[in-house]
């Protein structure tokens, strides 16, 4: 019952992938870390930091850097941390150096452009011989690598292969708890984005906190109706990667999402909200396939689409809030 992985492999070094792969090493494990980008692999293999995505962070001498996927392929478990519109291609390079039966842990919050997949749809189209699992929740990358307390939700429909990616994460700090609800876990991790956008939008407005919670309150019925029409438990929406991951990306300048939003509010278009940002603002890119599920689920999303319209251009910050606010008056319900 005690057993756990042995071979821990990251793929992706931006902050959150730098930060798991910290997460293992404190928990004992000796880490693989592929990151593209040359000048992200000699920060940490001179320097022990990722200058460039988690300044200020030491890191273990047990994660090596590398850029071939080549140095996975004697991995026992992968935690895919690409951003979400990379994800496929990322698993592609992957491919080649993948045994059935291997554990991949998607850990990328977003829905893909154009196909309006989750991760796990994902993997299972470009690695069917891969096990999957979702890991989401609160969890600000700087926060975590440097040891401060945080709980996840590991997800997969595995009991046994949760079971085993759980007991081979969990640190003094770093608490994953258990679900089988991969499409809960996703749906979560990726709306919440567009959600923190919004809230972002009003922050930057100057609109207040009553404005910041009503958004937060009727962002979690939205989020909890199109999950759910997907086939994912309530339950799992009033938990970590639920309404813990929504709170807290809706709440904090840390959160890129929101601090997009917050340039928005102030009146900067999304070229100069994005200008400089080395790391993805994933609901930018997943606002547009969100709408698209909810028409083909049936699911109203007005929040969604008002900040996908902010996004294309389609309508002005003014108008979006205009509009929002002369919806009819309805009866309020999750």
């Amino acid at each position: 019952m005690n057993e756990r992985f042995k071979r821990v492999g990251v793929i992706g070094a931006g902050a959150w992938g730098t930060a798991l792969a910290q997460v293992a090493t404190f928990a004992g494990h000796k880490v693989t870390l592929q990151a593209r980008e040359p000048e992200v692999i000699q920060s940490i293999r001179e320097d022990q930091q990722n200058h460039i995505y988690l300044k200020d962070v030491e890191l273990s001498p047990d994660i090596r850097p590398t850029h071939d996927f080549a140095d996975l392929a004697d991995c026992d478990l992968i935690l895919a941390v690409p951003p979400a519109q990379h994800m496929r291609a990322t698993l592609k390079a992957l491919a080649p150096y993948v045994k059935d039966g291997l554990a991949v842990v998607l850990c990328s919050k977003g829905i893909e452009r154009g196909t309006d997949a989750l991760m796990n749809e994902i993997l299972k189209e470009v690695l069917p011989q891969a096990r999957g699992a979702v890991l989401a929740g609160p969890s600000f990358a700087s926060e975590v690598a440097r040891g401060l307390p945080a709980a996840v939700t590991v997800a997969c429909d595995d009991a046994q292969l949760c079971a085993q990616i759980a007991r081979t994460l969990a640190g003094p700090t770093f608490r994953p708890y258990k679900s089988t609800d991969m499409i809960g876990a996703e749906a979560g991790g990726a709306l919440k984005n567009v959600l923190a956008i919004a809230c972002g939008i009003s922050e930057g407005k100057g609109l207040g906190r009553n404005a910041h919670a009503a958004l937060i309150t009727r962002g979690f019925a939205e989020m909890s109706r199109l999950a759910v029409a997907m086939g994912a438990q309530f339950e799992t929406m009033v938990g970590l990667c639920g309404l813990g991951d929504l709170v807290l990306t809706c709440s904090s300048t840390q959160s890129r999402n929101m601090s997009v939003g917050m340039a928005l509010g102030r009146g900067m278009t999304l070229e100069e909200a994005l200008a400089g940002k080395v790391s993805v603002a994933e609901g930018v890119q997943s606002a547009p396939a969100a709408v698209d599920l909810g028409r083909k689920f049936d699911v109203e999303l007005p929040l969604c689409e008002a900040v996908n319209s902010v996004l294309q251009g389609e309508m002005d910050v003014r108008t979006a809030i205009e509009a929002l606010l002369s919806r009819p008056l309805k009866v309020e319900r999750a």
